[in-house]
């Protein structure tokens, strides 16, 4: 491979481990290449699973069936996940039932749940979100139940998504694997996803939280269509050609 090459294609992937995400057309100004160039290069680091190719860009590498484990201490995009959660916290409030779904996002959110909250109840099926929130005395927690999933610690199928049926839920803060214009909101998990659409049938109001890298990802298991979804916060790395038809599709998208 020809040395400019190798040193825009290093340059991209530094670019991504800074940004979390690169985009074709910046990276075409900075290097002053054409946008067919950064394409050939990101298809060879995608070849070489140095990356995933979204459209426009692309992220870090997540297949469809991609599952963070619970055993990582430091989710990743920790600062555009606080920023998110940030957000979403904004719209908890004393005497609500809420939902929260399982993952990273979910951990942070129920982490930094604020000291004044004195009376709100919980409904998640995370061990680890049940697990944190357990420490706060003004939270109750209720745990769906199921079948344990080690690797992330949640409850699913069968059970997981029985007990959900009978709550009336204020609303639900649910995370996704992947947000895509054409596919919506999907999870690399089937059980995990069938939990999830429990919960958006649930709830009174349905807010997704993905970071940026989620954004563009396609996974194996469709939760819902954007539509279905009253709001999505995600952070300003999300590009803005997503945000703008995301929301020409009517849903209400909010960046932290």
């Amino acid at each position: 491979m020809e040395t400019k090459a190798i040193e825009r294609q290093n340059h991209i992937l530094a670019t991504l481990q800074d940004r979390g995400r690169v985009e074709i057309a910046q990276l075409s100004d900075e290097l002053g290449v054409s946008s067919v160039t950064i394409r050939a290069d990101l298809g060879r680091l995608e070849a070489a699973q140095l990356l995933r190719r979204v459209r426009g860009g692309a992220v870090a590498v997540y297949t469809s069936r991609y599952d963070a484990s619970a055993d990582v201490t430091t989710p990743p995009n920790l600062k555009q996940k606080e920023r998110i959660v940030g957000a979403a916290l904004d719209r908890v409030y004393d005497g609500m039932t809420i939902f929260l779904s399982s993952g990273s996002t979910a951990e942070v959110l129920a982490a930094r749940m604020p000291p004044t909250i004195t009376d709100l109840v919980v409904a998640t099926n995370s061990i680890n979100v049940a697990r944190i929130l357990g420490e706060h005395p003004g939270v109750s927690v209720i745990v769906t139940g199921g079948t344990l999933r080690s690797k992330v610690n949640s409850l699913v199928a069968p059970l997981g998504d029985v007990l959900l049926q009978e709550i009336n839920a204020d609303l639900g803060l649910l995370s996704a694997s992947g947000v895509d214009l054409d596919r919506g909101f999907t999870n690399a998990s089937w059980a995990e996803a069938e939990v999830t659409k429990a919960m958006v049938r649930a709830a009174k109001e349905v807010i997704f939280l993905a970071d940026h890298s989620k954004v563009g990802h396609v996974a194996s298991a469709r939760i819902v269509g954007l539509p279905e979804a009253d709001r999505l916060i995600t952070d300003s790395g999300a590009p803005a050609s997503f945000l703008r038809d995301a929301r020409e599709k009517g849903l209400d998208v909010i960046t932290a």
